[in-house]
């Protein structure tokens, strides 16, 4: 396995998503957007994805926004879904506990697609995450799994391919999708 995922791999696959997004969007019928942003990420703190959040501020194609909780960032990205923006969230695991109403109600019952990367802090790297000592790991996918959310998770550099995926699944579904981030990146 890996030992990290390096942040410029997860930003280039971010721009592409949003690319994407935007040339999905133009197809729809929406106009040219007014932002300059080809896309917003929406963070809480999270330290496993430190690396990419840092190297994000420095980037001007993508607007980082930093919410005070995962249930402020949820409902935001509803805001900007229906303003025809795209958007991704990053969190922590701890966030996808405390949000889990705000997950079901805006994004599943309100038929929003949201796209989670969430991050999972202490992490093992050599075990899988339902073996894990740290419950905030363990319980993660089961948690996912309770609210049929797909999720795939990012164990390494190979596996960067799955944000764009994921991020259009939660747009063909109208819900949530998730990436766990397995690795801390770099």
């Amino acid at each position: 396995m890996p030992e990290s995922i390096p942040a410029p791999l997860v930003i280039d696959a971010l721009k592409d998503t949003f690319k994407e997004a935007r040339a999905a969007l133009a197809a729809e019928g929406w106009r040219n957007p007014t932002s300059p942003y080809l896309g917003w990420i929406l963070s809480v703190p999270d330290t496993h994805q430190k690396t990419v959040l840092a190297a994000l501020d420095k980037e001007d194609t993508i607007k980082t926004v930093t919410c005070a909780t995962e249930d402020e960032a949820c409902t935001i990205a509803a805001g900007l879904h229906l303003g025809g923006e795209p958007v991704v969230l990053m969190i922590q695991h701890a966030g996808l506990y405390a949000s889990v109403n705000t997950l079901r109600g805006v994004s599943m019952d309100g038929k929003i697609p949201v796209f989670y990367m969430i991050g999972l802090l202490s992490r093992e790297k050599d075990k899988d995450p339902k073996e894990s000592r740290h419950s905030m790991v363990r319980f993660a996918e089961p948690l996912l799994d309770t609210f049929s959310v797909p999720h795939a998770r990012l164990e390494g550099p190979n596996d960067v391919h799955l944000i764009p995926e994921y991020y259009r699944l939660s747009r063909q579904r109208k819900g949530p999708a998730a990436v766990l981030v397995g690795l801390e990146t770099t």
